[in-house]
């Protein structure tokens, strides 16, 4: 059987900024006031990383009803309703929001643009966590759709006022597919000032764009519940390259290899580094002989932590007084 020969890494991969910030959120809140912390929902959609937090001290929760009075909780990285954040309040828990800020940004467009009587089409995955936060951001007069067909059934109270937004973590191309028909069919639709699928998400499929062309077989790093990380395994699969999505290195299967020359590796932005070496590990064992990393844009924005959660690695106290907006460090 011929081996692979190289394996060619895309770039940029794997974790985001945003994915970063929650997960230090989680790891802060565990060293700062001991354990347990809990999560509402899956900080990310990673097992890998869910799992490495349940053994620091994390309980992951769906349900306000299974968190203690007092306790601290985290909201995570997909947002949430404006209910959930209601409850949480009222239950009187210690509250530390894992939000990505490019979801963020989403929420509060459209609670700006609700005030000025605007109803809204969502394009978006339904039941995915980011779109249900989304959503939830008002009671009523926001539409969700799926693909160009449900922009077709679509029935807005009015059309003088209506603008679309959609999931961060969406196919680039279907989004704009899905946008173009809700263009043609309402044709004053108010769109965002700048795109809302994340930097992240675009600079990944951009990678694989350019990947999937140079090699036999696309591997993509992700879990089953990652959206961002489907799409990249899709996106492969429609330029023409046969492509898996495997969540840790034991799913690579042998076969999947025979006889290709070369294997386009890429991870999605929940999935940590160390499951792309390891996976690395793997297609060498069955005799790839070298690692190739494309040329890609590099990432380099970085989220600020809320407030209560920057510690000083050399004292360990809290340095939250000290930013560029209130302390003598900005000046």
């Amino acid at each position: 059987m011929q081996a692979p020969q190289e394996i060619l890494l895309a770039e940029p991969r794997g974790f985001c900024a945003g994915v970063d910030r929650a997960i230090e959120i989680v790891e802060r809140a565990i060293q700062k006031f001991g354990a347990p912390i809990y999560v509402r929902h899956e900080i990310v959609h990673n097992t890998y990383v869910v799992n490495d937090l349940k053994a620091k001290g994390a309980i992951f929760i769906e349900e306000l009803s299974d968190v203690p009075p007092g306790a601290t909780l985290v909201f995570s990285a997909h947002g949430v309703s404006k209910a959930v954040q209601q409850e949480a309040v009222a239950r009187g828990f210690s509250i530390f929001d894992a939000t990505c800020p490019l979801v963020t940004k989403v929420h509060v467009e459209v609670a700006k643009l609700a005030k000025e009587g605007y109803e809204f089409i969502m394009i978006g995955h339904k039941g995915h966590p980011e779109v249900e936060g989304t959503m939830g951001q008002l009671d009523h007069g926001i539409h969700l759709v799926e693909d160009v067909e449900d922009v077709a059934r679509v029935q807005p109270q009015q059309t003088e006022k209506l603008a679309v937004v959609t999931q961060t973590t969406l196919s680039v191309d279907d989004a704009a597919e899905i946008s173009a028909a809700v263009r043609a069919r309402f044709p004053s639709v108010r769109e965002p000032k700048q795109q809302d699928i994340c930097y992240a998400t675009q600079n990944r499929q951009d990678a694989v764009k350019v990947l999937s062309p140079q090699v036999d077989v696309v591997i993509v790093v992700g879990s089953p519940t990652s959206s961002n990380s489907n799409r990249l395994r899709e996106l492969a699969a429609k330029l023409g390259t046969t492509a898996y999505m495997v969540d840790n290195a034991d799913e690579l299967q042998g076969e999947w290899f025979k006889g290709l020359a070369r294997v386009g590796l890429t991870a999605g932005a929940s999935a940590p580094e160390i499951l792309v070496q390891q996976v690395i590990d793997r297609i060498k064992a069955l005799g790839a002989v070298s690692v190739r990393t494309m040329a890609g844009i590099e990432e380099t924005i970085k989220f600020p932590l809320p407030k209560g959660l920057k510690i000083d690695a050399a004292t360990g106290l809290d340095i939250t007084e000290r930013t560029p907006e209130t302390g003598p460090a900005g000046h």
